[in-house]
């Protein structure tokens, strides 16, 4: 399913922003995960992180 949404520059920075603090919380959770020898959730949490970093770097193009 494809979602079409229509946002001004304001409100696209809005939700960049938002994704990037998201992503710092996965990065750090990970790293804490890192820290603690959790294997599995250092995976959940990087991929998260990289799902988000894909989202940004889809949207940021069209706002620079």
């Amino acid at each position: 399913m494809t979602i079409k949404l229509t946002l001004t520059e304001d409100e696209a920075e809005i939700l960049l922003d938002a994704l990037e603090a998201d992503m710092e919380g996965y990065l750090e959770s990970a790293k804490e995960a890192r820290g603690n020898n959790n294997r599995e959730d250092v995976k959940t949490f990087s991929e998260a992180a990289e799902r988000i970093q894909a989202l940004i770097n889809k949207i940021r193009p069209l706002v620079d």
